[in-house]
């Protein structure tokens, strides 16, 4: 007869439980190919811990990857044009989080500004992400699923440079004014309920795309537009990490004040934001997301998952018996 199970040998079993259930970690790689610093921002939904950093500086060409546990959910966003005044306060002009400091511990982004957001293992086991304009555009940014498996498991994003087209009356300018460096929604803009979704327009039946969200939606059909936008612009993906990359074309990386405006049309120089969509500016290639990488990446955690589980069982068996 089996001893009685003690501490240790539960928290093996523990262990093992949660490794054949499939409750691995999620890894974000952030990557800046904009030709500037941006200082991403990190939020966790309400009830859910903080991921260990909140807040970072990303150079140039730089790349940082954080791990976030399952069922994690929050979002992401890139603050640009941050400094420290003469009293050490950290602020930005746009994406600020209104900490005072370069973690945003627990404070959301400022609109106007580009959101990548996430819901780790929800419904059916999935993970639930998209990219949203709601709050308004600061900088382009694409996410795309490694690894994960799923009908809808794609990549989704705003690679257009929405600050050099945006109307007038939405335009958030540099503090010189001479260039725009984000771009307002119509509900932040104006304040109007039919542009908010709230009021008597708080229902998919009575919240319609207004001629503002559409601007948003034509240059980047596969993001967030407005509130009831869930049809074309929510993904799922099972067993995924992902790469989260700001301003993921050479054309839209360069600053307004450097002349550097598109239009806000995909064109052959465009990444396709589908399922067979590469990064465009790849020296090597490296960076093209293919079903054979998806295979391996794949196979690689299902590779870490059964050396676990036979570590767990192997050791659970040695005190047990």
């Amino acid at each position: 007869m089996a001893p009685p199970l003690t501490p240790f040998s539960l928290s093996l079993l523990t262990l093992l439980g949660l490794l054949t259930s499939g409750a691995l970690s999620t890894t974000f790689t952030m990557v800046n190919k904009c030709e500037y610093t941006v200082w991403p921002g990190i939020l966790s939904n309400a009830g859910i811990p903080p991921l260990p950093t909140t807040g970072f500086a990303l150079q140039k060409s730089e790349t940082k990857t954080l791990t976030a546990p399952a069922s994690w959910g929050g979002r992401f966003w890139g603050r640009t044009l941050c400094t420290h005044d003469s009293t050490g306060k950290f602020s930005c002009v746009t994406g600020d989080c209104g900490s005072g400091k370069l973690e945003c511990s627990g404070s959301g982004a400022a609109p106007p500004a580009t959101l990548a957001e996430f819901t780790l293992d929800g419904d059916g086991g999935l993970d639930f992400f998209d990219v949203s304009l709601v709050d308004g555009y600061n900088l382009p940014m694409l996410v795309v699923p490694q690894g994960g498996t799923g009908t809808n498991c794609t990549n989704t994003g705003c690679v257009v440079d929405l600050n050099g087209v945006c109307p007038s009356e939405l335009k958030v300018t540099s503090a010189a004014g001479s260039e725009g460096v984000a771009c307002k929604s119509a509900c932040e803009a104006f304040q109007q309920p039919q542009y908010c979704c709230s009021g008597a327009y708080a229902t998919p039946d009575t919240c319609k795309p207004s001629s503002y969200s559409q601007i948003f939606k034509n240059a980047c059909p596969h993001a967030y537009s407005y509130a009831y936008d869930d049809k074309t612009s929510t993904f799922t993906c099972a067993n995924a990490d992902y790469t989260i990359t700001f301003c993921p074309s050479p054309n839209t990386s360069q600053k307004a004040s450097q002349g550097q405006s598109t239009q806000p049309a995909q064109t052959s120089n465009s990444p396709e934001i589908n399922s067979t969509m590469v990064y465009e500016g790849s020296d090597d290639g490296s960076e093209a997301w293919s079903s054979s990488t998806s295979v391996h990446v794949f196979s690689s955690h299902a590779a870490a998952a059964a050396v676990s589980v036979t570590v767990a069982v192997w050791q659970l068996w040695q005190h047990l018996f």
